[in-house]
C-alpha cells in the first residue's frame, strides 16, 4: 500500500490545504470495500451519471445525501424475518455507505432506481462569473480627442 507524506507541501504552500485532504481522502477511499460496485459515466461535457449496483435493495432503504460537496449513498436493509434455508446465498444484501467527491459547483439532479442500479445524475453548473464571457476590442481611431497642449499631426 502507498502512503504519501504531504507535510512537506503544507510547509511550502499557503491555501493548498483542501486539495492535500482530497488526495489523502481517495487514497483511503481506494482501500475501502468494494460494495457495491459502481460505474461513473461521462454523459455530456457538463453532465455525470453515477450507478450503483443496488440489487436486492428497495427505494426506501436507500439515502442519498449531499453536504459539503461530499455524495453519500446509503443502503439499509429493513430486517427480514423470515426463516429461509439458503442452498447457496450469493446476493450481499449488507449494509453500505458509498462516498463520492464532488468538484465544485457540481449539483445532484435526479436519482433513479431501476433494475436494480441506482443511477445518480450530477450536473456541474458554473455561476455567471466563472463562465468565459467575449470581450469587444475597440479600435483606436484618428478622431480620438487631443490632450492639451498637443497640436494636431
Amino acid at each position: 500500500m502507498r502512503t504519501i507524506d504531504l507535510s512537506p507541501l503544507y510547509r511550502s504552500v499557503v491555501g493548498f490545504d483542501r486539495l492535500a485532504a482530497l488526495l489523502d481522502a481517495a487514497a483511503t477511499n481506494e482501500a475501502a470495500s468494494g460494495y457495491p460496485p459502481y460505474n461513473i459515466e461521462r454523459t455530456d461535457e457538463n453532465a455525470y451519471r453515477i450507478e450503483i449496483a443496488v440489487a436486492g435493495f428497495k427505494s426506501e432503504e436507500l439515502s442519498i445525501e449531499v453536504k459539503e460537496n461530499l455524495l453519500t449513498v446509503q443502503g439499509r436493509k429493513t430486517a427480514n424475518d423470515e426463516a429461509k434455508r439458503y442452498l447457496h446465498r450469493g446476493l450481499a444484501e449488507r449494509n453500505f455507505d458509498r462516498k463520492f467527491q464532488l468538484a465544485d459547483y457540481v449539483v445532484v439532479t435526479d436519482a433513479q432506481l431501476r433494475d436494480g442500479l441506482l443511477a445518480i445524475s450530477l450536473k456541474r453548473e458554473l455561476p455567471e462569473s466563472l463562465k468565459p464571457r467575449r470581450i469587444e476590442i475597440s479600435t483606436a481611431t484618428t478622431d480620438a480627442p487631443l490632450i492639451e497642449g498637443e497640436k494636431a499631426a
